[in-house]
């Protein structure tokens, strides 16, 4: 949703957790300044001082801003709004804002809603689960839906599992219920096709993952949640072959 431009003596930059500015097209977090910052919340120091920042490229005294939204610059210089920074989550060292993942599915039209989840596996590690309502009967199946998301975000972006609601769960205030979202069953991963093993490296990989994965076949190129995404038993195990 596009949000336009700063009004006259206001300042609006993209920037990333360092304060950098961010590249046209790149999600960041929203930061304002100029005349329109105020000085602070009445009272309530620790917030302000968590809201309100030096602002490192104007004049000395001025102060920025940080609104909580996730935003891209566009390449006619509009800012587009993406979501909320609370709707953001890291995974192997990908930040990842969900909504932009949300909305990917909800351009298939098979897809009427959509909702995104980090959950934890049995090893411990962070998946996305996709949540989502079909348009007709039933969504497509996990791998057509895995292989649309991936002509539109990259790798790390397209989640683990796929599961089919009738209806997204809200509680009484109208937000999502997590606790009412079903962890995802084996019917749900979207796994890549088998791909033999092309690399010393991968043939040894492909050794030791029956062992730290509960068994199955080893798809070296499943970026999307399978053997990539089952870092810290498959790194163990490597270790392990490795050293013998």
């Amino acid at each position: 949703m596009p949000i336009g431009r700063p009004l006259p003596n206001v300042t609006m930059y993209v920037l990333d957790e360092r304060l950098q500015p961010l590249p046209v097209g790149v999600p960041g977090e929203l930061y304002a300044g100029g005349a329109g910052v105020a000085r602070g919340y009445l009272d309530r120091s620790a917030l302000t001082a968590d809201r309100f920042l030096p602002d490192p490229y104007g004049p000395a005294g001025a102060r920025l801003y940080r609104t909580g939204e996730v935003v891209r610059l566009l390449p006619e210089g509009d800012v587009e709004f993406l979501g909320r920074v609370e709707g953001q989550v890291k995974i192997r060292g990908y930040r990842i804002e969900l909504g932009e993942i949300e909305a990917a599915l909800t351009d298939h039209e098979q897809i009427a809603d959509a909702r995104l989840l980090a959950r934890e596996d049995a090893t411990g590690d962070k998946q996305l689960v996709a949540y989502v309502v079909p348009t007709g009967d039933t969504a497509p199946a996990p791998g057509p839906l895995r292989e649309a998301l991936t002509r539109t975000l990259p790798g790390y972006m397209v989640p683990s599992a796929f599961v089919e609601l009738a209806v997204v769960p809200l509680t009484a205030n109208g937000k999502l219920d997590r606790g009412a979202l079903p962890g995802p069953g084996e019917d749900a991963l979207a796994r890549a096709e088998f791909v033999a093993p092309r690399s010393v490296v991968e043939e040894l990989v492909a050794a030791v993952v029956p062992a730290s994965d509960g068994g199955g076949d080893c798809r070296v190129v499943d970026r999307a949640g399978g053997v990539a995404g089952r870092g810290r038993g498959v790194r163990g195990a490597v270790r392990a072959a490795s050293a013998v």
